[in-house]
């Protein structure tokens, strides 16, 4: 079995939004609310809890979250997050699965979250599996505004969420100090820096993170085009 936590802590600040990213309107609803609906089609979720800004209403009544999700005040930073969300699930087993996912990336289909999971099912030699796709664009290191390498993107792969991991694991990687945490872009890094193995999931383009305005119409017009 498994458990889910939603980071919606985001301040939307990028999006030119005057309310949390979680709540900014998409395709009818809160933002943060396809996230929610998706994976309550997961088979094996459990419980869902939703890492969200302070001073949030809880619970998130204008935003459809009934009181079956339970929610709690995010971090100052993303992985501080994941950690107090993790204590506000309660209790589990070792083995017990988390699956992290920023509800940034409105687009989750059941399909990868499922794909994400079963990928840690069949492996018992990994301690994770996070969705990423391959690079398609060269990539460079610049250095003072000089490219300095042209890196070989075969090996690259941008990586996305959801990212899912044995809660052993997981506890141990977000047990480090709070400025490591501030380093961490995403929980897989802490992961290995405890000296887990990851494993990756082919993902797709779609599974795209709203920064932007742009990220916003792009993610309205893919959304919509679903529901049609």
């Amino acid at each position: 079995m498994a458990i889910a936590l939603i980071l919606a802590a985001g301040s939307g600040e990028r999006l030119g939004a005057e309310e949390p990213k979680a709540l900014v309107e998409l395709a009818g609803r809160p933002l943060l609310q396809w996230s929610v609906d998706v994976l309550r089609e997961v088979v094996g979720i459990e419980r869902i809890v939703l890492a969200l800004p302070p001073g949030t209403p809880t619970p998130l009544t204008a935003a459809g979250v009934d009181g079956g999700t339970i929610t709690v005040e995010g971090g100052a930073v993303r992985s501080e997050s994941v950690r107090l969300a993790l204590v506000a699930a309660g209790g589990g087993s070792g083995q017990e699965l988390v699956l992290v996912h920023d509800a940034a990336r409105p687009l989750l289909t059941a399909a990868l979250a499922q794909a994400t999971i079963k990928a840690l099912e069949e492996d018992e030699t990994i301690d994770g599996a996070i969705a990423a796709v391959p690079m398609t664009d060269t990539v460079k290191r610049v250095t003072d505004g000089l490219v300095s390498e042209t890196l070989d993107r075969s090996q690259l792969w941008a990586v996305q969420t959801p990212q899912v991991f044995r809660r052993a694991a997981l506890e141990r990687a977000l047990d480090v100090p709070e400025e490591v945490l501030a380093q961490a872009t995403d929980d897989a890094w802490l992961v290995q820096r405890a000296g887990g193995r990851v494993g990756v999931v082919r993902s797709s383009n779609e599974n795209l993170k709203v920064t932007t305005p742009l990220d916003l119409r792009m993610a309205e017009m893919l959304l919509l085009a679903r529901t049609a």
